[in-house]
């Protein structure tokens, strides 16, 4: 069951996993009851006091060593919300700078008495070295173009409030799928829940192999994957991680694969979803 917005954080414990690092081995269960819980604690936003007691007597730390706006407000206002003690640490102002490894930094934080640690690095597979290394529950805010499970769940639960179930539902995602850990956590997330997933983009932006590996299927066309969505997400191009140009220019990938007021006109009951550049 999920655990109500006040009551305390020992009360909420029906999930399987201790960490929160990527969707990969979460059940239609579990997702389903974080899920539920994020709509309970959405309510709290429409109080007069948009604070609950769920994580008193907790300390979060934020540890974001690559650029962040709306996630890493995001987490820092649902933590004090929730009534966690926070502190907050960027590659820029941390001793990364001097050459302390990864490790060492979040050893150093563990032993100010830190109970969760929100990651976001440049480096696939940086969250799972840390609950490795560290007794703090850690949450991946992002991990190069790995991961990025908090988002997916957002996605899912945006999804969520204009769908009845996800089994026999289709989505297409569309853009940069390469260098996309949202697309990644969001096709994790989906197919567990019974979706298909449609991925479509140039050619070298489509990764080798994906299909197969993740259960979904690939177009270069954006007709034919608009043509059999319930919802198309449209995701950025990611320039900053980039070495080399993988198509001609933004106007030839616009012309391509850029959804138009003529699709719109076209596929009128089709929910477009943009999960932004985070």
């Amino acid at each position: 069951m999920a655990a109500s917005p006040d009551a305390s954080a020992s009360g909420s414990a029906a999930l399987a996993h201790r960490h929160l690092l990527d969707l990969s081995t979460y059940s239609a269960a579990e997702i389903t009851h974080i899920l539920d819980t994020a709509q309970e604690f959405r309510a709290v936003l429409d109080r007069p006091v948009r604070q609950v007691p769920t994580l008193q007597g907790t300390t979060v730390a934020s540890l974001f060593f690559e650029p962040s706006t709306r996630t890493k407000l995001s987490f820092g206002l649902a933590a004090g919300r929730l009534s966690a003690e926070t502190v907050s640490l960027s590659k820029s102002g941390s001793s990364v700078k001097k050459g302390e490894s990864l490790k060492d930094t979040a050893r150093n934080v563990e032993a100010m008495k830190v109970d969760m640690v929100v990651l976001r690095h440049s480096s696939p597979g940086a969250p799972h070295f840390l609950s490795r290394c560290t007794d703090s529950v850690i949450l991946n805010a992002g991990d190069g173009a790995h991961a990025h499970p908090t988002q997916a769940l957002l996605d899912v639960l945006t999804m969520r409030e204009h769908i009845d179930t996800f089994e026999g539902l289709t989505v297409s995602i569309i853009g940069d799928i390469t260098h996309s850990r949202v697309a990644r956590s969001n096709i994790q997330a989906l197919t567990t829940l019974g979706a298909s997933v449609t991925l479509c983009g140039p050619a070298t932006m489509l990764p080798v192999g994906m299909a197969d590996a993740m259960g979904v299927r690939t177009t270069t066309r954006l007709d034919a994957a608009l043509d059999q969505a319930d919802i198309a997400m449209a995701l950025r191009i990611q320039m900053e991680r980039q070495d080399e140009g993988l198509f001609p220019s933004v106007r030839e990938y616009h012309a391509q694969f850029g959804i138009t007021m003529e699709h719109l006109r076209r596929h009128p009951d089709l929910l477009i979803m943009h999960p932004g550049p985070f």
